[in-house]
């Protein structure tokens, strides 16, 4: 395992972004956000003005957890299996939307608790194991597969820049995940389990205590590791996560911006700044959900989402809602007049 050095987006890219859009047709800052939204791509892209990504890329990491046994969710770990199936077969959500909005969508399999039948190689190709470890009983992973894990995500990134993705979205599908990112977060913003814990799949008040006492218990134990993320993954953390942590720094030492999603995603995050800090500075946050872990590792991570709809599903659903809005930054600093250009002298 060998993680890549990360290099900050450019800032000369950036300057000259936010002076373009004080000569835009508008009053200086009316398109709110957009305006530094645009600016950031210029950085990611290295270019004034941006271009529209001519490959944006949903990627998807699935993984199940033992975790899910001691009573933590709504559903069984089943239920990560059938999905694979609604990502393969185009009717899950992030199917769906990613259709509609033209971006590719790529799904792997990195800890699913089973061996499904007619799964095409290329899904299955980077699995770590069957399911991580049942973190109120034992460690998610041995050390050697919280390092195979980092190494299938760096290795997923690579492949697929390789094939040409020049932005990638990020989502996750695994029963008892909302769980692990809870405790990751807890311990990485020194949060009680109260202050993190959620309703995950909606579940009952019974089910939420239980979550509570595994919450408690797994974010006392990780915090003997908040300084060292390979092992607080492989304490508390699970296989997909780790491969989550080597696709992000990998992408962003390849030079190519992702999109966050919500818990599991922005979790993942919040360890890969422990190991390359400017990381960072390729991602952006895309939504809110209602997960309290989420808003807490976006305080920590300093980054605003762009949207906020009450939403919990995960697969990547609130990255591809935000993306449409990245759209329109780029086009209103890329084809918006100046000025000068459309002969207007009155700057309001």
């Amino acid at each position: 395992m060998s993680i890549a050095s990360v290099v900050i987006p450019s800032a000369a890219h950036h300057a000259q972004a936010l002076s373009r859009q004080d000569e835009l047709i508008k009053p200086t800052g009316a398109l709110g956000r957009l305006e530094p939204l645009s600016a950031w791509v210029c950085a990611v892209q290295k270019c004034c003005p941006p271009h529209h990504f001519r490959k944006p890329t949903l990627v998807i990491l699935a993984g199940d957890h033992g975790v899910s046994r001691a009573g933590v969710s709504a559903y069984p770990s089943e239920v990560t299996r059938q999905m694979l199936g609604g990502f393969l077969q185009g009717g899950s959500a992030a199917a769906s939307l990613s259709r509609s909005l033209g971006i590719d969508l790529e799904v792997f399999d990195i800890a699913i608790d089973s061996e499904p039948d007619g799964i095409p190689d290329r899904v299955i190709a980077h699995k770590v194991r069957r399911g991580s470890g049942d973190i109120s009983i034992e460690r998610a992973l041995t050390s050697d597969e919280v390092a195979a894990g980092i190494d299938a995500g760096a290795a997923i990134a690579d492949e697929l820049i390789d094939q040409g993705a020049d932005l990638f979205l990020v989502g996750d599908m695994g029963i008892g995940n909302t769980t692990i990112g809870a405790a990751l977060v807890g311990v990485l913003t020194q949060r009680s389990s109260l202050d993190v814990l959620g309703r995950g799949t909606g579940i009952d008040d019974q089910t939420f205590m239980r979550k509570r006492e595994v919450l408690d218990a797994a974010i006392a134990r990780g915090s003997e590791f908040s300084a060292d993320p390979l092992s607080l993954l492989g304490e508390i953390g699970g296989a997909d996560f780790a491969a989550m942590v080597g696709f992000l720094l990998q992408s962003a030492a390849r030079e190519v911006p992702t999109i966050l999603d919500g818990l599991m995603t922005t979790a993942s995050a919040l360890v890969a700044t422990l190991v390359s800090p400017t990381a960072a500075q390729w991602w952006q946050a895309s939504h809110k959900s209602t997960e309290p872990a989420h808003a807490c590792a976006l305080k920590v991570l300093d980054k605003e989402p762009l949207i906020d709809l009450d939403m919990r599903l995960g697969e990547g659903s609130g990255a591809l809602l935000a993306y449409p809005i990245i759209q329109a930054a780029i086009t209103t600093l890329r084809d918006m007049s100046t000025f000068e250009e459309a002969q207007v002298s009155d700057r309001g």
